[in-house]
C-alpha cells in the first residue's frame, strides 16, 4: 500500500468544465442554529472590534513620498470636513458631498471611505496613484486607506458628465450584515397585506414558495439585506405596499422582460446579480461609468459610495434615462427605502464602515488533508450568482474519472467555528462564534455532498472533518468545492486589498473570471479544468 502512495499523489486530476453557476438548482430547505428571523428585543451581537490605526492630524506644507510609487507629495494645507478624520463618520459626514475643492486649483478634495486603497481611489477618478496627494502619511498603494483620510486628487477634464455623487443608501443597508439581525421578512410582508403576501410560485428545487420565502432564500444566498430586496419588489411593481395594476406583471415583477428570468424568484436572482455587480465591481474600483439602454454611457461620480453605485448601475440595466435620473434622485427610491424602514441613515451608523480599518483575514489553512493533492481548478469568480464579487475559488481532490463521480476524500475545516447555516450542498462556517452569519467572519462552502456533513449548530475545531466534495448545489459537472469569504454579510474579494490567503497560497485575478492563481514565494499554481500537472497544490501541514 505504500508503494502504491506516491503514484496516487501523482495521478492525474480529471475535472470537467465545473462551472458554478447557482439559483434554482438549490434546495429551498435550509437549517440555522438560530432562527433567521431574530426578534428585536434580543441583545445586539457584539461586533468583531479590529484594532483602529489612529488618524494622524493635519500639519501644515509636507512633502511626504507615496510608498509604492514614484515621486513625492507637494500638499497645500487642507482644511478638513467637520468630522472628516472620524474612522466611523456620521450619516451626516457620510452623506455630505464634497463640493468646491479646496487645495491646489488643479486638485479636488476626497475622503477615504472603507475598502478604499490608493489604486482603488486612482481608477475611480481615472488618474495615476502617483498623482493623488495627502498631508497624512499613505500606506502603500494597494493597502487599506484609514477611513476619513483626506486626499487630494486630480480635477476631471472640463466639461467631463458624472453621475448625481449624493450618497443615497449605505453599504451596509445591501449586504446581508449586522443592521439586518432582527428583521423579520414574513412579518413585515404580512403587516402590508400587499400582493406579495399571497403570491405563491413553484421552484423546481423547492416546491411551492411564498413571497417571503423567496426573499429569504434570495438575501441569504447572495447575502444582500432583506430590507434591500423587499423595497426593490416594490419600487418596481408595489407588490409589497399593495397590489399591480396588471396581473400579467406577476410573470415579470421586476421589468426584466426575458423568458430566462420569469417567476419573481428568478427576477429577483436576475436583480441580486446586477445588484452585486454595480456593488463590488465598484469596490474593486473596476466599475467607473454605466450604460443606458439606448446605448449612451455616463462616468460614475467618484465620489459614492458602493452602496449608491450599486443602486445607479441596477436601475440603469433595465430603466430609460428618465426613470433612471427618477430612481436614483432624492425623492426616488431612497426615499421610498426610508418610508418603508425608517430612517436609513441612523440605522446605519453603528454599521459603517463595513470594511473597517486594520481588519485582516484570520489564518485559514488549505480545506483538505495535509500530505493529499488537490487541483486548483477556478481563480477568482462570482461568490453566488453569475455576476457579483469575485471572492470564491474552487478546488478537486484527486479522481481517476472525470465528472459527478463520488469522492471521499475529507474537506477539512480552514479554521475553528461555529456551523451557522446548512442547504443542499451548502455549509456556512461562522469564524468568531457567535452563532450569526451577518457579523464578522464567515466562510461559504458550496457542493458538499449531503451524507456526512455537519448539521447546523456544529462547532469544529481547525481540520475537523466538514463533508465530502460533491455536484450538489448549483450546477457543477465536476466534483469539487467552491470556496468564499464574508465579512460582516460583505463578500470579500479574493483578490482585493484582504486576499484571499490559505497556508500562504495567496490568490490573484486572471485576464477573466475562474482564471487566476495561487502563489507562495516563488511557487505559483495555475488554475484550470484541464488534466494538468500544474494545477495540483499540496497541503504540507
Amino acid at each position: 500500500m505504500n508503494k502504491l502512495a506516491p503514484i496516487i499523489n501523482l495521478i492525474i486530476i480529471f475535472v470537467l468544465l465545473t462551472s458554478c453557476s447557482f439559483g434554482d438548482g438549490d434546495s429551498i430547505d435550509i437549517t440555522v442554529t438560530k432562527p433567521p428571523v431574530i426578534q428585536t428585543d434580543q441583545p445586539m451581537p457584539r461586533l468583531p472590534d479590529p484594532s483602529e490605526t489612529p488618524i494622524p492630524s493635519i500639519t501644515p506644507l509636507k512633502v511626504i513620498p507615496m510608498p509604492g510609487a514614484s515621486g513625492t507629495q507637494l500638499v497645500t494645507p487642507v482644511t478638513p470636513v467637520a468630522g472628516s478624520l472620524s474612522a466611523t463618520p456620521s450619516p451626516a459626514d457620510i452623506q455630505q458631498t464634497p463640493s468646491t475643492p479646496q487645495g491646489p486649483s488643479s486638485m479636488e478634495q476626497y475622503t477615504s471611505q472603507g475598502g478604499d486603497t490608493i489604486t482603488i481611489v486612482a481608477k475611480r477618478f481615472a488618474t495615476g496613484k502617483d498623482k493623488i496627494m495627502s498631508e497624512s502619511p499613505l500606506p502603500p498603494v494597494d493597502e487599506l486607506l484609514v477611513p476619513g483620510t483626506i486626499l487630494l486628487v486630480p480635477k476631471a477634464a472640463e466639461g467631463e458628465f458624472r453621475t448625481p455623487g449624493d450618497r443615497l443608501m449605505p453599504d451596509s443597508e445591501i449586504v446581508y450584515g449586522p443592521s439586518s439581525i432582527g428583521f423579520n421578512i414574513k412579518e413585515y410582508v404580512q403587516s402590508n397585506a400587499g400582493y406579495l403576501e399571497k403570491y405563491q410560485e413553484y421552484i423546481l428545487s423547492g416546491g411551492w414558495t411564498s413571497g417571503a420565502e423567496a426573499v429569504e432564500r434570495i438575501s441569504l444566498e447572495n447575502s444582500l439585506n432583506p430590507r434591500m430586496v423587499i423595497a426593490i419588489i416594490e419600487y418596481e411593481s408595489h407588490w409589497v405596499l399593495g397590489n399591480p395594476t396588471n396581473i400579467a406583471e406577476n410573470q415579470y415583477p421586476l421589468g426584466k422582460i426575458d423568458y430566462h428570468w420569469k417567476g419573481l424568484f428568478r427576477q429577483l436572482m436576475w436583480a441580486s446579480g446586477s445588484l452585486s455587480e454595480g456593488y463590488y465591481r465598484w469596490r474593486s474600483g473596476d466599475l467607473n461609468e454605466i450604460t443606458f439602454l439606448d446605448g449612451t454611457t455616463v462616468r460614475l461620480n467618484p465620489f459614492l459610495n458602493a452602496g449608491t453605485a450599486a443602486l445607479q448601475y441596477y436601475f440603469a440595466q433595465n430603466h430609460t434615462r428618465a426613470e433612471w435620473e427618477q430612481a436614483v434622485g432624492p425623492n426616488g427610491f431612497s426615499a421610498l427605502y426610508a418610508q418603508m424602514f425608517g430612517p436609513t441613515w441612523e440605522r446605519a451608523s453603528a454599521f459603517e464602515p463595513t470594511i473597517r480599518n486594520g481588519l485582516q483575514q484570520p489564518p485559514l489553512s488549505l480545506p483538505f488533508a495535509p500530505g493529499t493533492v488537490w487541483a486548483f481548478i477556478s481563480g477568482p469568480h462570482s461568490a453566488w450568482e453569475k455576476q457579483g464579487a469575485l471572492a470564491a475559488l474552487d478546488m478537486a481532490p484527486s479522481a481517476m474519472f472525470s465528472g459527478c463521480v463520488t469522492n471521499n476524500a475529507w474537506v477539512f475545516a480552514p479554521a475553528a467555528g461555529e456551523v451557522v447555516r446548512t442547504a443542499k450542498g451548502v455549509v456556512m462556517l461562522d469564524l468568531d462564534g457567535d452563532g450569526y452569519e451577518q457579523t464578522g467572519w464567515v466562510i461559504l462552502f458550496l457542493h458538499i455532498r449531503s451524507d456526512e456533513k455537519v448539521v447546523a449548530g456544529q462547532k469544529l475545531a481547525k481540520d475537523d472533518h466538514i463533508g465530502h466534495a460533491s455536484c450538489e448545489g448549483g450546477v457543477s459537472t465536476g466534483t469539487h468545492i467552491h470556496i468564499a469569504r464574508k465579512y460582516n454579510g460583505e463578500w470579500i474579494l479574493a483578490d482585493g486589498p484582504i486576499p484571499f490567503d490559505m497556508d500562504g497560497w495567496v490568490a490573484h485575478n486572471g485576464e477573466a473570471p475562474y482564471k487566476g492563481t495561487l502563489t507562495r514565494g516563488d511557487k505559483t499554481v495555475i488554475a484550470c479544468t484541464c488534466s494538468s500537472i500544474e494545477t495540483n497544490i499540496t497541503r504540507e501541514k
